[in-house]
């Protein structure tokens, strides 16, 4: 699994909009501005975390982008699965040897990388973040 750096903006803007009051639309001017990253390509990361149903979007004077209710559930996993898909780190064996030693490491660790990603919570996250602001 490769990480871009549209999973990083997407991951940062989780934890922006997480850390804000759970009613206030935040536009996307300012979530881009935050992150230092054009609004045109945010504004493409927004809607797929808004088809992921993770973020809802309204649009308007007040509109912006909020993060939808059950957000308190979501993974790092989760929104990395909204931006990459999921592929493995390592598909095949040279030789196509379903027993092949270094497969079966790489999948056992990846299938580690995966539980902490999926156990790593946005709202956890934010509860450090708000923590080490006070």
């Amino acid at each position: 699994m490769k990480l871009t750096k549209a999973t990083n903006y997407a991951l940062h803007t989780m934890l922006f909009l997480a850390m804000n009051p759970p009613n206030e639309h935040i536009g996307v001017v300012k979530l881009a501005e935050r992150q230092e990253v054009s609004t045109t390509y945010l504004s493409k990361i927004l809607t797929k975390l808004v088809k992921s149903g993770m973020v809802e979007s309204v649009s308007g004077a007040n509109g912006g982008y909020k993060l939808k209710p059950g957000w308190e559930r979501l993974s790092l996993l989760d929104v990395i699965k909204a931006i990459e898909g999921l592929t493995p780190i390592f598909d095949y064996c040279h030789n196509h040897n379903p027993d092949c030693l270094i497969q079966r490491a790489i999948e056992s660790a990846e299938e580690k990388l995966l539980n902490e990603l999926n156990h790593t919570l946005i709202v956890d996250l934010a509860n450090k973040m708000n923590e080490t602001s006070l």
